[in-house]
C-alpha cells in the first residue's frame, strides 16, 4: 500500500480559491506572495476576489491553479511531513504542479513558465480557433477510430466512460455525429475556443519550447508519471520533452492511474481546488481511495484520518 499525490488541471479554478487557506496557513500565504512577486501583479487578489472572467482566462487560470496546488502542498508538508507520496502525477496543466512537487522544477520558475504556456495557448486559439467535446459512454478505441475519420483527436482519456476529443470545430461536429451513430450515450460540447492537446497547438508548442529550454530542470526526486506515456519520467531531458509534447498529445489519465495501481498505490490525495480528479480515480478503479485537499476544512480532515 502506498500513496500518490495528484494535481488538477484547468477547469478547477473558482473565485475565492486559496483565500481561506492563505488566511489560515502562513505557508500557503507565502506561496501566493511568491507568485505575485514572480509575475509582477497580484495573482493572489485575482484568485481570492476575481473577477471570474479574468480568472478563467487561460493566461491567468494556469498560474492560479499551479499556485493554489503548491500552496496546499506546502501546508501538507508542514503539518504532515511523514506522509510523503511514493509517486506524483498531474492532469494536463496539473503536471507542472507535479513537477514542482517532485523537485524537478522550482515554483518561482514554474509560475512564470505556465503563464507563458497560457499565453501561447491563448494566442494559438485566436489564430486557429478550435473546439472540444466530452464523449460519454463509448469505448476509447472505437472513439479513436471515429476521431481518425473525422480529423479530430483524443484530448483526455479521463475515465472509462468519459473521453474528451479535440480539434477544429468542423472535425468535432463530425466526430460527435459519428460517435452518436456508433453508440455514444452523449456528446457534450465544451465551452472553449482552444483545442488543447491537438495539432492546432503545434505553433504554441514550438514557441513554448523556447521557454522550457530557458527554465532550469532537475531529475525528479519522486517518480512522476507522464501524461503522454503514462510511464515515469526519468531525467531532465525527458521532462523537457514531455512539457512540450504534452501540448499536442493526449492526456492518458486512465492509463496513468492504472499504472500507479499496478505499483501498489492504493491511496490518492488530490492537491488543489475542487475534487475532479478524486472522482475520476474512483470511477477508474473502485478499489482505489481518493480524497481532495485544498482548503482548511479538508486539510484538517486529512490530518485526522
Amino acid at each position: 500500500m502506498s500513496l500518490a499525490f495528484v494535481f488538477p488541471g484547468q477547469g478547477s479554478q473558482f473565485v475565492g480559491m486559496g483565500k481561506e487557506l492563505a488566511a489560515a496557513y502562513p505557508e500557503a500565504r507565502a506561496v501566493f506572495d511568491q507568485a505575485d512577486h514572480a509575475l509582477g501583479f497580484s495573482l493572489s487578489a485575482l484568485c481570492f476576489n476575481g473577477p471570474e472572467a479574468d480568472l478563467t482566462d487561460t493566461l491567468n487560470a494556469q498560474p492560479a491553479l499551479l499556485t493554489h496546488s503548491i500552496a496546499t502542498l506546502h501546508v501538507l508538508q508542514k503539518i504532515s511531513p511523514d506522509r510523503s507520496p511514493a509517486f506524483v502525477a498531474g492532469h494536463s496543466l496539473g503536471e507542472f504542479s507535479a513537477l514542482v512537487a517532485c523537485g524537478a522544477l522550482e515554483f518561482g520558475d514554474t509560475v512564470k513558465l505556465v503563464r507563458e504556456r497560457g499565453r501561447v495557448m491563448k494566442l494559438a486559439g485566436e489564430i486557429n480557433p478550435g473546439a472540444m467535446a466530452a464523449v460519454i459512454g463509448m469505448d476509447a478505441a472505437v472513439l479513436a477510430q471515429v476521431c481518425d475519420e473525422a480529423g479530430a483527436q483524443i484530448a483526455n482519456l479521463n475515465e472509462p466512460a468519459q473521453t474528451v476529443i479535440t480539434g477544429t470545430k468542423d472535425s468535432i461536429e463530425k466526430a460527435g455525429e459519428l460517435a452518436k451513430a456508433r453508440g455514444a450515450k452523449r456528446v457534450i460540447p465544451l465551452r472553449v475556443s482552444i483545442a488543447s492537446h491537438s495539432r492546432l497547438m503545434q505553433d504554441a508548442a514550438r514557441e513554448f519550447e523556447k521557454a522550457v529550454h530557458a527554465t532550469p530542470v532537475s531529475s525528479p526526486r519522486i517518480p512522476i508519471i507522464a501524461n503522454v506515456t503514462a510511464q515515469p519520467l526519468q531525467n531532465a531531458d525527458e521532462i523537457r520533452q514531455e512539457m512540450v509534447k504534452q501540448l499536442t498529445s493526449s492526456v492518458l489519465w486512465v492509463n496513468s492511474i492504472q499504472y500507479l495501481a499496478a505499483q501498489d498505490v492504493t491511496h490518492f490525495i488530490e492537491v488543489g481546488p475542487k475534487d475532479v480528479l478524486a472522482g475520476l480515480i474512483r470511477r477508474i478503479d473502485s478499489n482505489l481511495r481518493a480524497v481532495s485537499v485544498g482548503d482548511p476544512a479538508s486539510v484538517e480532515a486529512f490530518v485526522e484520518k
